[in-house]
């Protein structure tokens, strides 16, 4: 099954990525043609559109460190939002639209918003992306200076944290310094593909119960 990118039609069989030479209305006219669908995904960024059609195991691996970060979040009594899907815009700079992406030191300028009015409200604290297909890049997120972002890559969790205006590989976590987010990751995964997600989300509440 081939790829088909026209004025009138957007289908991409499922892993497959285009890229395209564009502009930033060019950009405009595809988000707008693909309304509220999920698949593919676009982003914009240097006179460059990109399309992903994600595989299935992506949606799964995201849904499973979504819901270990909030499992974390309310072991440790934090506050927090969380969105997806979601896109986030810079006009004529960036447009991405991240997997799933947290607001935990922030959580108060958003909560109760509709739009968030990116440049102006602050940007999430935490990004997860899950990259199967080489479409994502750690430095889409420069331009709105966010402050983490776990990419899990070639099935290992790496942890960016933006350094004044670079983004370097940290071991830990800034929201969770005191456990080992790559380990627990890891190990809920597994249990999500032996058993199901529930399993292993049952278990980490479990274990983070003993610990107290």
């Amino acid at each position: 099954m081939f790829a088909v990118v026209t004025p009138d039609t957007i289908h991409l069989p499922p892993g497959a990525v285009v890229r395209l030479p564009g502009s930033w209305q060019d950009y405009q006219a595809l988000n707008e043609q693909l309304g509220d669908r999920s698949s593919p995904r676009i982003k914009y960024r240097d006179g460059e559109i990109l399309l992903m059609a994600p595989l299935p195991e992506h949606g799964r691996k995201v849904s499973v460190i979504a819901d270990v970060i909030k499992v974390l979040l309310d072991h440790l009594g934090r506050e927090y939002e969380a969105f997806t899907p979601i896109t986030m815009e810079l006009p004529q700079e960036s447009g991405i639209e991240p997997d799933y992406c947290f607001y935990i030191e922030n959580w108060q300028a958003i909560a109760g918003k509709n739009r968030i009015n990116w440049g102006v409200d602050p940007s999430p604290d935490l990004v997860v992306e899950i990259d199967i297909t080489s479409y994502t890049d750690v430095n889409d997120y420069l331009p709105y200076k966010v402050p983490e972002v776990w990419l899990f890559r070639k099935n290992q969790l790496v942890i960016y944290r933006l350094q004044g205006d670079v983004y370097t590989i940290e071991t830990s976590s800034r929201y969770f310094p005191n456990i080992n987010v790559s380990e627990v990751v890891t190990e809920c995964l597994k249990i999500a593909y032996e058993r199901n997600t529930s399993a292993a989300i049952r278990e980490l509440r479990r274990k983070l119960a003993s610990e107290n």
